[in-house]
């Protein structure tokens, strides 16, 4: 039976070569009961279409232009999409997937951030997409705590992520 992970698992996993999340800003501040807590390193526009087909080989995602962050590390946004990208790196087990939700001062500020699964077995510093639905905008400081990953251990071990994302932003 799956189960999700607990503070303990989680220190544990942070023990193990590779540690479980790399490049953390403030352990102490991430480590929720229930997972940790991902910042921001990056945010950057969508610039063009995209394109997903029946064949991975003709797949093709939107161009990035990053946004600069003020003299404080700190961006104002206007409504709309966006790409973020986290400092952190997670080295999953090939015995444990994470699920990505966001933080509640996000939503009750109008933001949501939304996020594919992260595979037993992945690796790399991972980018999401966040929404500002607030019509009056959004500022956000370059390292502000923005989801909680949530991990799960499988019933089993897995092959592993081997996908096109595989150790991606390292």
């Amino acid at each position: 039976m799956a189960a999700i992970l607990s503070k303990q698992d989680i220190y544990q996993l942070l023990q193990q070569q590779p540690p479980l999340i790399e490049g953390f800003i403030n352990l102490e501040e991430q480590v929720q009961p229930n997972g940790i807590d991902l910042t921001l390193r990056e945010i950057a526009l969508l610039q063009s279409s995209g394109k997903i087909a029946v064949s991975d080989s003709q797949r093709l995602v939107s161009d990035l232009a990053p946004l600069v962050f003020d003299g404080l590390g700190f961006i104002d946004l206007i409504p709309g999409a966006y790409i973020i990208t986290y400092n952190e790196i997670v080295h999953l087990p090939k015995n444990v997937m994470a699920l990505a939700r966001p933080r509640s001062s996000l939503l009750r500020c109008g933001v949501t951030v939304n996020t594919a699964v992260w595979d037993a077995g992945y690796s790399g510093r991972s980018q999401s997409l966040m929404v500002v639905y607030n019509s009056h905008g959004f500022r956000l400081q370059r390292n502000a705590r923005l989801v909680q990953l949530v991990f799960l251990r499988l019933t089993e071990e897995t092959e592993g992520y081997h996908g096109a994302y595989q150790r991606e932003n390292i």
